[in-house]
């Protein structure tokens, strides 16, 4: 009868709480958060911070015993708030079922799962999206994702990763925007919009999480997990940009990161969570941690053990516990004991109890459920055409001497060589946990969809020994040559060889840091074997993160920046490689001459000893066996045709206050077929009170052109471009002299001045 009583209660809670209930407005929301908390206990409060990986196949028989059985009852007595990694309408169902219908007020569970790039039908890896620097193209990518994840039963992602990163080395690169807070930011707001839409009660968009609060891309060595130590400088100025934008793009949660950060985990980190993300951004949806990250303080050497972790996590802001368990067996003890005071809990359950009514689970908790909503949706032909066109757009020129592409579409012989020539599988890339192995379509078989060539196809090397398939035990083959004399017979005397190398999918992404850049086993081997007989080589890179191949651009006559580029990557390479699509891609992160260079970024600062003193003194900033120069700079991508920057103008030689500087410059296209260029503008703040950097990305456009056609294009300058986090520990613009840099990447051939005056 006390049951029957709660339930009734609640239910008139809900139904008066309810009128108009697809209304978003937040006083209304927060009106039927702080009911339906008043009729909780503390267990249920803390069991709505608690998420459980799927433990079980709901389609099997009931657990009855070891930790299956007690996470079960937990579901059941509603001591679990999420879970993750639940898929398909059945599976989702039959789990929201229990937590709804089974326990004792009924509240649904928000179901995680990491749709990085794409659920079943994959777009490129993030990286290669923001290759494109094409905001429209990247917030529809995130778009499909979202409506094949809504239609799987799926409501919430762990994406976008908004970490800014300067080393090549970490594998989570490819998860990323690259090196620049101002075009990362820009991505970051892109895939917010793309995968939460315009109305998150749809059962076709999905809440976002912005991850890993924060400097998760700063870890000493490119080593994964490791520890991050930046000033407050590096955090304001180049880590926390992205973040603020997802914050400002309305993203409804954060994940707080691995790393610790100046001596504290990012888990336990209240700077972090209280004073900036729920303080001066007034962040008002929820905080996860990382898988198991509230466990690894106890590892760090940060909490005792169990309830010390639980404790200081809670504490310092992080709202829901992922996979470590602590919370559900410590933090109702720890109210009871006062150490933890209940308002923490209480402010952590509203925050994912708002989540949760915003995304229309207490109107029906099987809005996401529905069987022939998955059917027609996931793996739709629309989808497909959408992740062509983001790959096309993501795919980079690094280098075309002669005019060797585009190819002609008849009358020549090829050759296809390279252990990525055919495969189906590592071109869907790493964080694709939803797709099928042999899914993608290969090169070669995008290259045989155009009939009037010729085509020999040999792999040359094997990537990995025995299987194909990659896992963290997989070798990577360095002895089996056998396959080389063969590739170099079939590469001799055809017109062109198409060398397809790199990294295999899984060589990049989450717990995948590299020590070297180069080309994995023997790929380098046989990519100078086919050189010495035939030197009109293509080569086509798949890779997760930029490479070091000083060899190739010395050598090789055209490059392609390929990625991995997801379900339609030979498709879009295909029509690349043969020119029905100009390549218009730009680099997002600089590509190193030498591993020893990383880490490496062109927003560096200009040091005290920039520059050669005199020719032979030793005593400046460089190496004394490499260049400074990176092989690859940051903006970096050609075109089949030519652009030519001219004319950079300012409207006026002060700004001030509240007045806008406009920038103009001339671009032409000086070449003979049509082409996107994305025109960049850096600045540089010459004096001030903290060293700023030799430039910094401001402001970008693409424009297409037809051959001879030139346009003036203009940028708008204003006192908030110009600011930055001072010496003053502030965020604002300084009076100074500045200098504008303009091109088609960051080495740039325009320059003009002005003067801010506040």
């Amino acid at each position: 009868m006390k049951k029957l009583s709660l339930l009734l209660l609640l239910s008139a809670t809900l139904i008066s709480c309810n009128n108009n209930s697809m209304s978003t407005n937040t006083n209304d929301i927060d009106r039927k958060v702080d009911s339906l908390l008043s009729l909780m206990t503390l267990e249920e409060k803390v069991g709505q911070m608690n998420q459980y990986n799927g433990f079980w196949n709901v389609t099997g028989p009931v657990p009855e015993e070891g930790d299956a059985a007690k996470k079960y009852d937990d579901l059941r007595n509603g001591r679990v708030g999420s879970m993750l990694n639940v898929r398909g309408v059945e599976e989702v169902r039959k789990v929201q079922q229990i937590a709804v219908e089974e326990s004792r007020l009924g509240i649904p569970l928000i179901i995680g799962f990491d749709v990085i790039h794409g659920y079943e039908t994959m777009s490129p890896i993030p990286l290669a999206e923001a290759a494109s620097w094409n905001m429209d193209l990247i917030k529809r990518s995130a778009e499909v994702a979202a409506r094949e994840a809504a239609a799987s039963g799926i409501n919430w992602t762990f994406a976008p990763m908004v970490d800014i990163s300067r080393d090549a080395r970490w594998g989570r690169v490819m998860e990323g925007a690259g090196e620049d807070p101002y075009l990362g930011s820009l991505v970051a707001a892109a895939r917010v919009k793309g995968f939460q839409g315009e109305d998150l009660s749809s059962p076709l968009t999905i809440a976002a999480c912005a991850k890993h609060f924060a400097a998760y891309g700063f870890s000493e060595s490119g080593k994964d997990y490791n520890t991050v130590d930046v000033g407050t400088a590096t955090l304001y100025n180049t880590v926390f940009p992205p973040f603020k934008a997802a914050k400002e793009a309305g993203v409804r949660t954060f994940m707080n990161a691995f790393n610790e950060l100046n001596g504290i985990p990012a888990t336990g980190n209240a700077f972090l969570q209280r004073e900036v993300l729920k303080g001066e951004w007034e962040f008002d949806g929820f905080v996860v941690s990382d898988w198991g990250s509230v466990n690894e303080m106890i590892i760090h050497g940060f909490a005792r053990d169990g309830r010390d972790a639980a404790l200081k996590a809670a504490t310092a802001g992080s709202d829901m516990d992922m996979e470590s368990y602590h919370y559900v067996n410590h933090l109702a003890k720890l109210v009871e004991d006062g150490e933890v005071e209940e308002s923490l809990i209480d402010d952590a359950v509203r925050r994912i109890l708002r989540v949760k009514f915003e995304l229309g689970l207490f109107e029906d908790p099987y809005k996401y459920c529905d069987a022939q909503r998955e059917k027609d949706i996931i793996g739709s032909e629309e989808h497909h055409q959408a992740v062509l066109e983001m790959a096309k757009h993501s795919i980079v020129l690094l280098k075309n001497e002669g005019g060797l592409l585009p190819l002609k579409k008849e009358g020549q012989s090829l050759a296809i060589i390279g252990p990525l020539a055919d495969d189906k599988t590592s071109p869907l890339g790493s964080w694709r946990i939803a797709a099928e192995d042999g899914t993608a379509v290969s090169v070669l078989e995008g290259m045989t969809t155009y009939e009037g060539n010729t085509i020999t196809h040999r792999q040359g090397v094997k990537l990995t020994e025995g299987s194909p398939s990659f896992t963290m035990e997989t070798k990577i083959n360095t002895t089996d040559r056998t396959g080389i004399p063969e590739a170099v017979a079939a590469a001799r005397g055809k017109d062109v060889v198409i060398m397809v190398l790199g990294e295999h999918g899984f060589q990049s992404g989450e717990g995948r840091s590299r020590t070297a850049l180069d080309l994995p086993g023997l790929q380098q081997e046989l990519l100078e074997a086919v050189y010495e007989v035939n030197k009109n080589i293509v080569l086509v890179l798949m890779n997760g993160r930029p490479l070091a191949i000083n060899w190739a651009d010395e050598h090789v006559p055209a490059i392609v920046e390929a990625w991995h580029l997801g379900s339609e990557s030979g498709n879009a390479i295909a029509q690349v490689l043969y020119g029905d699509h100009n390549p218009n891609g730009k680099l997002p992160m600089t590509f190193p001459r030498d591993v020893g260079q990383v880490p490496l970024y062109y927003n560096h600062k200009n040091t005290g000893r920039p520059v050669i003193p005199a020719p032979d003194l030793v005593f400046w900033s460089h190496y004394i066996d490499q260049t400074n120069q990176p092989l690859y700079p940051f903006g970096h991508g050609l075109s089949y045709t030519d652009f030519t920057y001219e004319e950079l103008t300012v409207s006026k030689d002060t700004l001030k206050g509240d007045e806008v500087l406009n920038v103009s410059l001339k671009l032409t296209n000086t070449g003979e077929v049509t082409g996107t260029e994305t025109a960049q503008l850096y600045l540089r703040d010459m004096v001030a009170s903290r060293t700023r950097p030799v430039k910094e990305l401001k402001k970008f456009t693409q424009v297409t052109l037809a051959p001879g056609e030139s346009q003036t294009l203009t940028f708008e300058i204003k006192e908030e471009d110009l600011a930055f986090y001072t010496g003053n520990n502030t965020w604002q613009a300084e009076s100074g002299d500045f200098t504008l840099f303009a091109g088609g990447s960051s080495n740039t051939v325009l320059e003009a001045t002005f003067y801010f005056e506040k």
